[in-house]
């Protein structure tokens, strides 16, 4: 009866291999964008999250595109296609978490997408912050976001975790925009 199991608990290993997952990859320095490029070129499916900023020189202004979190690129992948991403020229390793690639959640994949199409300012943090109430965005350019509620005086903010990156990212909505969905586990 133990070897069925056993051997249940590896047919199921071996699914799950199978199936793509979020990972975030760290890349040499300022090579985000190139990183990113190399890997769709070879047909990964990859997130480089892009913030739009105002970058000044000594003779102009120009808003440029610049990653949201610096040395990170996020990929989207089965376990056929992890040496692939590690012989990306400019990918140094996988982001790890307790010996293994960390996964990200699909949801806070969709979050991080959700917040950066919104054109709303953003603020990144790796800091770790008390746990609050959950809340969803119900309207406006950040509807569907889901994250935990702060506060900062009256001002309303919805925090959203990167947690295998210890990243943190906050939005400022209107406190009319947002429902209440439970406590964080």
């Amino acid at each position: 009866m133990k070897a069925l199991r056993r051997e249940e608990i590896i047919m199921q290993e071996k699914k799950d291999a199978l199936l793509p997952k979020w990972y975030a990859i760290y890349t040499h320095p300022r090579a985000e964008k190139q990183v990113f490029q190399r890997l769709l070129e070879q047909g990964i499916e990859a997130y480089l999250p892009l913030q739009k900023t105002l970058r000044q020189w000594s003779d102009r202004k120009k808003m440029v595109e610049v990653p949201l979190f610096t040395s990170y690129v996020f990929v989207r992948i089965n376990r056929r296609s992890y040496d692939d991403v590690l012989r990306t020229n400019g990918v140094v390793k996988y982001v790890m978490f307790e010996g293994k690639a960390a996964t990200i959640p699909n949801e806070q994949i969709d979050n991080l997408k959700i917040i950066v199409n919104s054109n709303e300012n953003i603020e990144t943090d790796w800091k770790r912050l008390e746990k609050g109430e959950r809340v969803r965005v119900t309207a406006g350019s950040l509807r569907g976001l889901t994250g935990e509620l702060i506060t900062d005086g009256k001002r309303k903010k919805v925090l959203v975790r990167i947690d295998r990156i210890d990243q943190n990212l906050v939005v400022e909505v209107h406190g009319a925009l947002l429902e209440a969905i439970g406590r964080r586990q």
